[in-house]
C-alpha cells in the first residue's frame, strides 16, 4: 500500500509536466486565438502544481503504521537490563517470560486462591477478576487481566515458578484467542448502517434521442444522434454533506480538446453526486414507475417537473443537474429530464445548435407523454440556454394541436439562447398554454455573449443589453444579473447555482404567485417602453 501513493504522486507530477508541454506546443501555433486560450490553460496547469506537491508530501504518512510493529522488540530490551520491573514484563511477548516476571504479582488476593490449581488458571482469573475483564482497555486493567496467570504462579515457591514456566506458555495463546474476535465483530455490523445514512437517492426519469455509447461497465449515452426516443430512469445519490446549490463531483486533471484524463479522484457517495443506477425502460415500465413516484408526493402533489438542458452538456451532467435542482427545491414530485445530443464541448456550438433543432419531434413525443399519460395534474417546464430552441418549438406545436384541456402549470425560460425576434413570435403563439411564463435574463452570461457575436451582434433573448432585457406581453421578465454575477460562468448555469433564483423557482412552481414582487419582495419593478420588468437590486 505505501507504494501506491508514491506512484500516484509521480504520475501526477509527470502528467502535469506533460500537460504544460502540450499547452506550450499548441500555444506556438499560427492561430493567435488558440494560442491565447492555450496560454490561459497553461496558467491553470501551473496552478495545479501546489496540489500535486501536497499529494507528494502526504506519502510519508503511511509508513508510520508499519513502523508501529517494531516497538515490541524495543520494549523487550528494557526488561533485560532491569528485571524487577513488573509493568514492562506485562508487555513482553510470552516467549520472553522469566522468573523475575512472576515475582511482581501486584494483586495478592487473587494469587492466594490459584496455588492449589495452577493448571486451571483460566478459571482462576475469572472469579478473582470480575472487575478486570471490563477494564482491559484502561491502563491499570491490562496488567491485571493478562498477567494474572503469571501473578498466580509467582506466589508459590521456586518450584511453583517452574510450573508456571510450563503453564504460562500455553496460557497467552489461550488468552489471545478470545481477545481478537470481539473487535472485528461489532465493526462490520455497524459500518453498513452508518453508510446508509450518508446520502439520499433522487430518481430522474429521462428521455433522450442520443445514441448509446459503448461502455462495458454501464449504460451510457454520448454526443451522437440516435434518431429515436429512448426512455429510462436514473437513480442519483446526493451526499448529506451537499452544499446548496453545488454539484459535488470528483476532481480530475484532463487535457482539454484531447479527451485525455491524467488523474481522476475516485467517486464516493458520501462526498459526491454519483450514478447509482441507469436503466433503459419500456414505455409501460416507465409510466408505472412515474405513477408510483407521483402517488407518494406530498409537498408537490401530483406535480411533474421537466428540465431541458442547454449547450455544452453531456448526458451525465444533465442528469446530475436535474437531480440537484429537484433536491435543492425539495421537490418530491416526479423530476423529468429531456437530454438532446449536445456535443459537450465549447467548440461544439454549431453542432449543438443543429442537434437541438433536429430533436424537436422526439422531445414532442416525450412531453406529450408526460402531460397526457403519467397522471400528473401539474406540469412545469424549465428550459435552459440553447435548450429553449427545441422547447419553444415543441410548446408551440402542443398549443396548436392539443385539446383545450391541456394546460401546463409554469414555463421557466432560463438564459434562453434564442434570437430575440424569433422568441417574440413564438411567445405570442404559446400564450394561454401555461398558467405563467417567466424569463430569466442576465448581462453577465458569457456563453450568451459568445452566441451574440456568433450571430452577428444581435442580442439573444436571455441578454440584458444597454436598452434593457426583452419584454414580451404575457411573460414576466426578471433581470438576474445582480443575483448571479458570481455564479454565471461559461457553462451559464446561474439559474441553478444561485440560492436566490432557486428560492424564486421553488415558490413559482409551488404557488404560481404573480407578479414576481409578491414572491420575492426585494425585486425592483422597472418600467420600460414595452412594459415593466423586474430585477434584483444591485448589491452596494
Amino acid at each position: 500500500m505505501p507504494d501506491v501513493p508514491g506512484e500516484l504522486s509521480s504520475a501526477l507530477t509527470i502528467g502535469a509536466l506533460l500537460l504544460l508541454f502540450v499547452f506550450s506546443w499548441i500555444a506556438v501555433g499560427p492561430m493567435p486565438v488558440v494560442a491565447r486560450w492555450m496560454a490561459r490553460l497553461c496558467l491553470i496547469g501551473l496552478a495545479m502544481l501546489p496540489f500535486i506537491m501536497i499529494s507528494t508530501f502526504d506519502v510519508p504518512r503511511s509508513p508510520p503504521k508499519s513502523a508501529g510493529a517494531p516497538p515490541p522488540p524495543v520494549v523487550a530490551e528494557g526488561p533485560k537490563d532491569s528485571e524487577p520491573r513488573p509493568p514492562i514484563t506485562s508487555e513482553l511477548p510470552p516467549g520472553e517470560l522469566s522468573s523475575p516476571a512472576p515475582a511482581p504479582s501486584v494483586p495478592p488476593p487473587s494469587a492466594e486462591a490459584p496455588p492449589s490449581l495452577p493448571p486451571e488458571l483460566e478459571q482462576a482469573p475469572a472469579p478473582g477478576a470480575p472487575p478486570p475483564p471490563a477494564a482491559p482497555a484502561p491502563k491499570p486493567a491490562p496488567p491485571a487481566v493478562e498477567e494474572p496467570t503469571r501473578g498466580l504462579g509467582s506466589p508459590p515457591t521456586s518450584t511453583a515458578e517452574s510450573e508456571t514456566d510450563g503453564a504460562v506458555k500455553p496460557k497467552p495463546d489461550d488468552m489471545a484467542e478470545p481477545a481478537p474476535p470481539p473487535p472485528p465483530a461489532p465493526a462490520p455490523g455497524a459500518a453498513p448502517e452508518a453508510d446508509k445514512t450518508d446520502w439520499d437517492v433522487v430518481p430522474v426519469f429521462f428521455g433522450t434521442d442520443r445514441a448509446e455509447s459503448p461502455n462495458d461497465k454501464r449504460l451510457d449515452y454520448g454526443a451522437d444522434r440516435g434518431r429515436k426516443l429512448t426512455m429510462g430512469r436514473a437513480l442519483v445519490t446526493v451526499p448529506k454533506a451537499h452544499e446548496v446549490p453545488a454539484i459535488e463531483r470528483p476532481w480530475a486533471i484532463r487535457i482539454p480538446y484531447f479527451g485525455i484524463t491524467l488523474y481522476e479522484e475516485a467517486e464516493d457517495p458520501k462526498k459526491h453526486f454519483t450514478m447509482q443506477e441507469l436503466k433503459r425502460l419500456s414505455k409501460e415500465e416507465f409510466l408505472a414507475l412515474v405513477r408510483e413516484r407521483l402517488a407518494k408526493s406530498a409537498a408537490f402533489k401530483d406535480h411533474a417537473l421537466v428540465f431541458v438542458h442547454g449547450f455544452n452538456t453531456m448526458f451525465d451532467n444533465a442528469v446530475y443537474r436535474t437531480a440537484q435542482i429537484a433536491y435543492d427545491l425539495k421537490f418530491d414530485g416526479a423530476p423529468f429530464l429531456y437530454s438532446w445530443p449536445s456535443g459537450g464541448g465549447v467548440a461544439s456550438y454549431t453542432y449543438d445548435r443543429e442537434s437541438a433543432g433536429q430533436a424537436v419531434p422526439y422531445m414532442r413525443e416525450f412531453l406529450d407523454m408526460v402531460v397526457k399519460e403519467t397522471g400528473a395534474k401539474s406540469v412545469s417546464v424549465i428550459a435552459h440556454s440553447m435548450g429553449n430552441q427545441p422547447t419553444l418549438q415543441v410548446l408551440k406545436d402542443i398549443k396548436s394541436s392539443s385539446p383545450p384541456g391541456v394546460v401546463i402549470s409554469q414555463i421557466i425560460l432560463a438564459a434562453p439562447d434564442v434570437d430575440r425576434d424569433n422568441f417574440e413570435n413564438i411567445a405570442k403563439d404559446i400564450q394561454g398554454l401555461a398558467n405563467g411564463i417567466t424569463l430569466y435574463a442576465s448581462s453577465s452570461d458569457k456563453a450568451l455573449n459568445v452566441s451574440r457575436r456568433f450571430h452577428g451582434g444581435v442580442p439573444r433573448a436571455g441578454d440584458v443589453p444597454a436598452t434593457g432585457p426583452l419584454v414580451v406581453p404575457g411573460i414576466d421578465t426578471i433581470d438576474v444579473t445582480a443575483a448571479s454575477t458570481d455564479s454565471l460562468g461559461l457553462n451559464h448555469s446561474g439559474y441553478a447555482e444561485n440560492n436566490a433564483l432557486l428560492n424564486d423557482i421553488q415558490l413559482l412552481i409551488q404557488t404560481g404567485e404573480r407578479p414576481p414582487e409578491k414572491r420575492i419582495p426585494i425585486l425592483e419593478r422597472v418600467p420600460g417602453p414595452k412594459g415593466d420588468y423586474w430585477r434584483y437590486p444591485v448589491k452596494p
